[in-house]
């Protein structure tokens, strides 16, 4: 019987003598883990939370996300500046439910300075509802300062 002449697995450290292999493989594996644990972290974009509140269609969530004033344009109803958190989020449950939401899809999204605006489709059994939201960081985090719906 014959054995067929494949290279032997570690015949790429065959040209490395001793300890050097031992230091080698040492900091071969070290690297593969350190990429390994580098890799399964996910870059978490800034939106993601407010994405995940419309795409859940809970008013109360998507409000959690409101500055303390809030300009709001509901479709057929005329805008409103300077809207308190409270009224906001009455404002917005009300035409969540009147309009059946049942989630949303995101289209796209600007950053420019400290301001950033997406846009997207509420999404429901009929026609969906296109929106824009405004946002401004505020401590770190974007907060929701203004909410068109059309």
């Amino acid at each position: 019987m014959t054995i067929p002449d494949f290279p032997k697995v570690g015949m790429f450290l065959a040209h490395i003598k001793g300890e050097s292999k031992i230091k080698y493989m040492k900091s071969f594996f070290l690297t593969i883990g350190l990429a390994l644990t580098l890799m399964s972290f996910t870059f978490q974009a800034p939106t993601d939370a407010i994405v995940r509140s419309l795409k859940s269609a809970n008013a109360d969530q998507v409000a959690s996300h409101f500055d303390d004033l809030v300009d709001m344009k509901l479709l057929e109803k005329d805008e409103v500046k300077n809207m308190g958190k409270n009224q906001a989020t009455i404002a917005l449950k009300n035409f969540f439910g009147e309009k059946s939401i049942k989630g949303f899809e995101k289209i796209s999204e600007r950053e420019i300075g400290n301001t950033m605006y997406m846009t997207g489709k509420l999404l429901n059994h009929d026609k969906g509802y296109n929106i824009t939201v405004m946002l401004k960081q505020k401590g770190g985090q974007y907060q929701i300062v203004t909410v068109r719906i059309n």
